[in-house]
């Protein structure tokens, strides 16, 4: 035990730690449901991959999955991905921490687990493939054990093409691992799909699941429905709101992005007792849009607008100076906790980088990755 108590992984990267959501009653019905009983059957496929765009609820449908599993006692570990903490967005660490929580769980990997770590004080510096087969395939495979392990966002870890990195390596030795299931979720990558059908990889090691605007539109309602109506349940005197026209208006300014409905709700949470204006005056602002894969950063254009009309609101009431002095503490706050090398920051500050391009790597080779900035991102902008 002393010999894990040293070993370097990142803590707090199960699904037990951080403050996600587990899916609404109603929501996700469809692809819970496809996950499930892909989990309870014996002859399919050992990897479920689970993708699509940003702000489509990928995260809270993998938290909720392992939940579910965790209390029926089939969850071996899991890895929630997050470009804002060091650890979790480093994709050489997702497989040494998902070693450290199975030998925590079972003592027969344990057993075949500490060896290895003591014969190859290096193996963390070595490429993913040999860290999936010294740290997981020959653990597994000695303790002989049927488990699910669950990877969420790998987008959200940095370098190229992590999705292709993690599922290439998945694709070629999983086969040797077959009581061991994986539930991944992702963004779409640019190289993921040849890498899944090229050789040596067969179709049948992975289910290969997208979700649907159509789906995550129904989610979306439901879930602005629900929430809306214990607002106005717990301020009482608010029967009807919200409107019918009200809610499919916001599920147009949402336009499929689930973080949209969740900033939306969280917002008017910090004002109930000015529901009726704060909520006409989302309403009001601009960036509607719909679903189309020829609109590309426009998609955003509503989530922007929240974005600075929580800001905005924010500010309201403080004198000038103040504003400055709180503008520049968030802007050290932020760069603290995700610093930018030099050459990023200028790039972001001085060539009007798109709000919704966030992501600079720290490399003189800039290049951008498409992402939902924060409010405290956006605090950075005039």
């Amino acid at each position: 035990m002393l010999v894990l108590n040293g070993f370097h992984h990142a803590p707090g990267a199960e699904y037990q730690h951080g403050n996600r959501r587990c899916c609404l009653k109603g929501t996700a019905e469809s692809e819970l449901s496809d996950i499930e009983h892909w989990i309870g059957g014996f002859n399919r496929s050992p990897v479920f991959w689970l993708n699509g765009l940003m702000g489509m609820g990928k995260s809270t449908i993998a938290q909720t999955i392992a939940g579910r599993i965790y209390a029926d006692g089939q969850l071996g570990g899991s890895f929630f991905c997050s470009r804002s903490i060091e650890g979790h967005s480093n994709l050489q660490l997702i497989f040494p921490t998902l070693a450290f929580q199975l030998a925590l769980k079972y003592p027969a990997f344990c057993s075949s687990f500490i060896p290895i770590l003591q014969s190859n004080p290096d193996i963390l510096h070595k490429s993913l493939q040999e860290q999936f087969q010294k740290f997981l395939v020959g653990p597994l495979q000695s303790a002989n054990i049927s488990t699910v392990i669950v990877i969420d966002a790998i987008n959200e870890c940095r370098g190229k093409d992590p999705e292709s990195a993690i599922l290439l390596v998945l694709g070629q030795s999983v086969a040797e691992i077959p009581g061991v299931r994986f539930f991944i979720t992702s963004q779409p990558g640019r190289d993921v799909m040849p890498v899944l059908y090229s050789p040596p990889l067969k179709n049948a090691w992975i289910t290969h699941h997208n979700i649907k605007p159509d789906s995550v539109d129904k989610n979306i309602h439901h879930f602005f429905k629900h929430e809306l109506s214990r607002l106005a349940d717990q301020n009482g005197g608010m029967e009807g709101w919200p409107a019918d026209e009200q809610l499919n208006s916001l599920c147009q300014k949402a336009a499929g992005i689930f973080v949209y409905a969740a900033m939306t709700v969280n917002f008017l949470n910090h004002y109930p007792q000015d529901l009726l204006d704060q909520l006409n005056t989302i309403m009001e602002s601009p960036g509607s849009v719909t679903h189309n894969k020829d609109a590309k950063l426009e998609v955003y254009n509503s989530l922007d607008s929240l974005y600075a009309l929580i800001l905005h609101t924010s500010f309201l009431g403080n004198d000038t100076d103040g504003n400055a002095i709180v503008r520049s503490i968030l802007s050290a706050v932020v760069f603290v906790t995700n610093p930018l090398s030099l050459l990023g920051a200028c790039y972001n500050l001085f060539l009007g980088v798109p709000r919704t391009i966030k992501d600079i790597p720290r490399s003189k080779q800039v290049t951008n990755r498409l992402c939902s900035c924060s409010p405290q991102e956006l605090q950075l902008r005039d």
